[in-house]
Parts: structure tokens; sequence; C-alpha cells
């Protein structure tokens, strides 16, 4: 794997909190004694059972080994360490044999692996990395665990140039996700371009695209250069590239084939070095199939494919996203007491049709046109959900005052509910439940268990 990012990354502090967990072969301490080089403060402790919150701090690092801790529970007890204290990152180390438990792991909410044996440089990147992540969660909130996969991903495909495609629904945030990948990159202080191919008339797109020289055109009284160019050596994103037209779908695929451009009106081919990030809301095996986009182009920019998840399905980033929009708007407020249980309530049972930007929208007025200090459900605006009616008993265990207590369990219970409510839509088909909330169907099994441990009664 190219770890090109380091450099660009060299100026930021590595993490400090960081614990190993299970039991290392005899001798081996080189994972230890690489994190201290790194300046880390580094606890052991040798099994799930002995972990103490003191040890779990917020933030912290916790690398699991995976062949020195219990097998038959290994994925409960890594689902129930990823929930237990809210934003420390599971990192489990695994032999190359044992990729395909790292996989199912990711699924459970670990942030990233670590393959055995490594070398310095790798461990080094790795912490880069998640040193980079909490920089980058200013700009990108993600609490549920598709999210927190989501940007594990971002993460490693921004080690490469290979194009980049973004999809999901409207308002998700593709612009976004597309600016928190151009962040972990190497070329991170080069420029970051972005062209809404949706919102340009199609007369003027090939210009802007790929520049003109002077005369190319009627009112062409100057040289200019295209977004391909600007980009150069950082990254173009091609918003809603569903909407490009097929003349210029094929202009731009010789461009990605070439990496060079050459100006409207123009002799000189200019050499490229850009990362293609392309972001659009339709399916484009759709699209293709209908005749509106060309073949050859999807498969030249679906090297990468992300996609984001809309908000409905990760209700747990609800209330972060609320907090962060009350802090945008008001920054003078306390966001975390500022609406009412009812409030969240109701934030919770929103299908939010328009994602995170029909939320921003919803908090922005509230903050209008709300009567005291604090956010009431009236405020909001928003229609109850019909699903709130089938909702099953929380348990005493869930309940919490108020404050950030109970923001987080609010939080914890949404996502069970969701998994109550995605399950009971499928008549019960676990399976389909869970492709549905992108997990495996072991994972869901998993988190089942954890939720009847919870004293969730689960009757689909």
């Amino acid at each position: 794997m190219n770890y090109s990012c380091e450099a660009s990354v060299a100026h930021m502090p590595v993490r400090k909190q960081v614990l190993i967990l299970g039991e290392a072969a005899e001798g081996d301490n080189f994972l230890r004694d690489g994190l201290r080089r790194q300046g880390c403060d580094v606890s052991v402790q040798r099994a799930f059972a002995e972990l103490n919150n003191a040890k779990l701090k917020e933030g912290a690092l916790v690398f699991v080994l995976i062949s020195g801790v219990a097998g038959k529970t290994l994925y409960a007890d890594v689902d129930a360490l990823v929930r237990r204290v809210r934003n420390i990152s599971v990192i489990p180390v695994v032999e190359y044999a044992d990729q395909e438990k790292a996989a199912t792991l990711l699924e459970l909410g670990c942030v990233d692996y670590l393959l055995s044996p490594f070398s310095e440089s790798q461990l080094e990147a790795l912490l880069r990395r998640q040193e980079y992540a909490n920089a980058a969660q200013e700009s990108f909130v993600s609490c549920s665990q598709a999210g927190r996969r989501l940007l594990a991903m971002a993460q490693r495909v921004s080690l490469t140039r290979a194009p980049i495609l973004i999809t999901g629904e409207t308002g998700t945030g593709k612009e976004l996700m597309a600016r928190y990948i151009h962040r972990f990159s190497a070329s991170a202080d080069a420029p970051f371009i972005a062209v809404n191919c949706a919102a340009i008339p199609e007369q003027m797109l090939e210009s802007i695209l790929f520049g003109h020289e002077k005369g190319a055109f009627t009112g062409a009284v100057a040289a200019q250069p295209g977004k391909f160019e600007l980009a150069n050596g950082g990254t173009l994103l091609l918003d809603e590239i569903g909407e490009l037209p097929l003349g210029l779908q094929a202009k731009l695929l010789r461009v990605l084939q070439e990496q060079r451009v050459e100006r409207l009106g123009g002799r000189k081919e200019i050499e490229l070095n850009v990362r293609i990030i392309a972001a659009t809301n339709r399916d484009l095996q759709v699209e293709v199939a209908e005749g509106r986009f060309r073949a050859d182009l999807m498969f030249r920019l679906d090297v990468l494919p992300l996609h984001i998840s809309p908000l409905r399905e990760r209700k747990e980033d609800v209330l972060p996203l609320a907090r962060r929009f009350v802090a945008k708007y008001a920054p003078q407020e306390a966001g975390e007491e500022l609406f009412t249980s009812d409030a969240c309530r109701a934030l919770l049972q929103h299908d939010w049709p328009g994602n995170a930007r029909e939320l921003e929208n919803t908090v922005q007025r509230a903050l209008v046109l709300r009567n005291g200090l604090f956010i009431q459900p009236q405020d909001l605006g928003l229609a109850v959900s019909p699903q709130s009616e089938t909702r099953v008993d929380k348990p005493q265990a869930l309940f919490a005052e108020s404050g950030k207590a109970a923001l987080r369990a609010s939080g914890k219970w949404a996502e069970y509910q969701h998994v109550i409510d995605t399950i009971r839509r499928f008549d019960g088909h676990k399976t389909k439940a869970a492709a549905s909330l992108g997990m495996t169907s072991r994972a869901l099994r998993y988190r089942l268990n954890a939720m009847r441990e919870q004293g969730i009664e689960l009757n689909f």
C-alpha cells in the first residue's frame, strides 16, 4: 500500500492515549514499542473482561490483537466495545490469513485494521490517518457504524490517485465527502475545484471545464484556463456527473484516458495530474441502460465507489448533526442542552427525505422561531412519522435524566429502533434486513444479541 499521505500530515501530532488489548506472542513487543516510539502513552490489557472505563477514555485508540483474544465471543465483544465509549477508535490487528475477520469487524464499527507483520512506517501512517480523521471530523459528522466505515474507506482511497465515484441522495453531503478525501491526500495543500455539471448551461460547460483561447468563440476576448488546469496537482470534483450531456461525456472520457487537455481554439495539449472525484444522486447503471450515460465513462469513473447512506438509515447521526448546526448558527448557545427531550424524539422519528440539508434548514428555522431558550417539537415544524405508533418499550437501562447522557442514550435507542424497524419492514427476513442496513448477516446476529442483553424484547 502507498502511504504517500505521511508527508502531507507530518505537522500533525500523533494521538497519545493508546490501549493494546490481548496477549501478544512471547517476545513480540513490536506494536507496543513502535507505539511508544511514536510518542504514545501505551497501556496493555489481556482480555475484554479486564477493561475498565478509566482506560477507555473518549478519543482513545484501542488495538485489539485478534490472535490473543477469545475467538468464540470476538465479534460480540468488539461490538460491545465499540458502543461502550463514544468516539473511541477500535483497530484490530490481524494476520494475513484472518483478513475475512477484519472485514466483519469493520462492519461492526472498527475504523481501520493493521495487517501483521507490519513495518514501522505502516504503523506511523495508520496513527496519522487516525489523527487526521479526528481533525477532519470538524467538517463531516459521523457517529453511526455505516458512517464510520465510510470515513475509514475514504481514508484508504485517498491514498491513491484513481478516480472516485461518490453516490447518494440529494443532501447527504457528497461534496463534504469529496473535500474530506482531498484533506487526507498527499495533495491536501493543492487546489480543490468543484464544478456542478447541472448548474452550468451546456454551451458554457465545455469552456469552463477545458478552458479556451482568445477568439475561440464570440465573446472570448481573452484566454481562460479551464477547471482541469486550475485543479492541476490537486482534486477536481465533478458534481452531478449524471447531468453531463452525452457530447461532453465523450470529451471527458478522452481527457481521463490521456491525462491531458486542450483548450477550445488551442493547439497545445496541457499535461494533467488531477485526482477526479465524481458525484451523483442518480444510479449510473440505470442511466447507461437507458442511453443517457456512456458505459465506458461510468467504468472509468467507478474505480473506487463510495456510497453515502441517507440520514434515515443512520439515525445515530441525527442528534450530533443537529448539535453541529446549532453551533454553526448559534455559536453562543450550549448546543448539547438546547433541544428538549421531546424535540430530540421528534428529530429521531422524522425520516429526513432531504437528508442533512433538510436537517440543517430545520435547525436554522427552529433557532429563529423558538419561544424561549430551548427548542420544542413545535419549533421544528416536523410531521410525526407513522412508524412512531409502533415503537417498542425502551428498557430502563437506556433512560438518562438530562444533558449529554440523555442525548447519547437517545442516539443509542434510535439505532436499536432502526434495526427493529428495518427487520419488520422485511417481514422478519434478517438477510434482507442486514443488506439494507449495510452489514453482513453475522454482524446483524451479534447486534441482536447485544440488544437482547440490554433487555430489549425482539418480536418480529
